[in-house]
């Protein structure tokens, strides 16, 4: 039977995301990168005490808003960009494992107050060691020695050793039940290009999960994806769901 990855709806995609799941959330916290549509269909399934694994906890939909009238001279803000925000604002999550959990300045991000509220379990991890940790995942790894964080609040709880006269601490790896990834092509057997900025957190999570589920802009017939190009290897894909060409508000089935 030949291979064909391609789910026909968002909902479908999404369909056995259950409660108390860990989710390996693509992007980097702008409008261009985040697996929305993907994200949508978890809110709209209203499963609970999901773990979101990232390098942000999002905006959310009233943040967005805001920055959209404020940014509206330098950057056209899609009107379907939801993020893991959407997810923190319904009390879906518990805790989150993230690089940067807070916004600059004087906002106060869904993430962030559910913090302060007691609501949620944060893990704080930089972008280097996050990326290792899942990679770690990825290539069957268990676990690894850095010495970031020796000395810090990262430190509390791990395992210390010392090499040639240099801390490390042990960090183990970091896999997730479900990556949600957004790129940018896809064909059917899964391989993956990006586009831009989505490659980063994206082409990082895509594999670190027992499921990977890609958001793709237009899928391709097989063969037309220059080999050079391909950054994620089929393999590493399950599902591979296409976005719609008009935007579609989040809370409408698809």
């Amino acid at each position: 039977m030949a291979v064909n990855k391609i789910v026909s709806s968002f909902d479908e995609a999404a369909a056995d995301v259950p409660d108390d799941a860990v989710l390996l959330i693509g992007g980097f916290g702008g409008p261009g990168e985040c697996p929305s549509y993907l994200i949508a269909a978890v809110a709209r399934k209203a499963v609970k005490n999901l773990t979101i694994v990232g390098n942000s906890g999002g905006w959310g939909s009233q943040l967005i808003e805001i920055l959209r009238a404020r940014m509206a001279i330098l950057l056209r803000i899609p009107p379907d960009w939801y993020d893991p925000g959407l997810l923190v604002e319904r009390d879906q999550v518990s805790k989150g494992i993230l690089s940067f959990p807070a916004a600059p300045g004087h906002i106060y991000t869904p993430f962030e107050k559910a913090v302060m509220d007691g609501k949620v379990e944060l893990e704080i991890i930089g972008q280097g060691s996050l990326s290792e940790r899942m990679r770690a995942a990825k290539g069957g790894i268990a676990a690894f020695y850095t010495p970031v964080g020796v000395g810090t609040v990262v430190e509390e709880g791990k395992e210390v050793r010392e090499f040639d006269g240099r801390k490390y601490l042990l960090e183990r790896a970091l896999k997730g039940d479900f990556s949600l990834v957004r790129a940018h092509k896809a064909d059917r057997y899964g391989n993956l290009v990006y586009r831009g900025s989505s490659r980063t957190f994206n082409a990082t999570m895509a594999g670190a999960s027992t499921v990977t589920i890609a958001e793709v802009d237009e899928v391709v017939e097989p063969g037309a994806l220059d080999p050079e190009h391909i950054v994620t290897p089929g393999i590493y894909v399950q599902r591979v769901v296409v976005r719609p060409r008009e935007p579609r508000p989040w809370d409408e089935a698809m």
